[in-house]
């Protein structure tokens, strides 16, 4: 009995489920695009702090794996790539958690939430979501599927269990 009367008293879900309006492609892409400089830039510069001015005119992964020559002279250096690539993860996931939105989703006034509830998604399907941007970026398909479904979500939002919402 006393169970019943805590089960009724739990706060309702945030949004209402009629009310909920997912984002569509524009402004994903927006907020795609925004946070890639509003995050990469400062990454960019920590990292040529720690590594120095000459890392940042290195080759780029576009330029190995395009197998070009000039690549081979320059070579980038490894220890960056990796930490670079790890605080984007970092930054990005946290932001997601604790904001539901990073300065470009914010900016498009969209959020990231859990598919079913809702509600802020945990740390372990935020990560997933973000790996999931590489196969969205694999694919190429994955980013565009969103456009024909109803919900809007894309490759990563389906692997992660993440939908990504308008703000009230």
């Amino acid at each position: 009995r006393r169970w019943r009367t805590l089960k009724k008293r739990q706060e309702p879900l945030h949004y209402n489920i009629l009310s909920i309006i997912y984002a569509p492609f524009a402004p994903r892409s927006l907020a795609l695009l925004t946070v890639s400089f509003s995050l990469g830039l400062p990454i960019s510069l920590v990292l040529m702090n720690m590594f120095g001015y000459a890392q940042m005119h290195t080759s780029g992964a576009v330029d190995v794996i395009t197998n070009i020559q000039e690549a081979l002279k320059n070579p980038t250096n490894p220890y960056s790539s990796i930490l670079q690539l790890l605080l984007f993860i970092i930054i990005t996931v946290e932001l997601w958690h604790r904001y539901t939105q990073t300065p470009g989703k914010k900016l498009a006034h969209i959020r990231v939430v859990d598919a079913k509830t809702l509600q802020r998604a945990p740390y372990w399907k935020l990560s997933l979501r973000f790996m999931g941007y590489f196969l969205s970026l694999i694919s190429v398909v994955g980013f565009f599927i969103g456009l024909f479904r109803n919900d809007k979500r894309c490759l990563h939002d389906l692997i992660s269990g993440t939908a990504v919402i308008r703000e009230d």
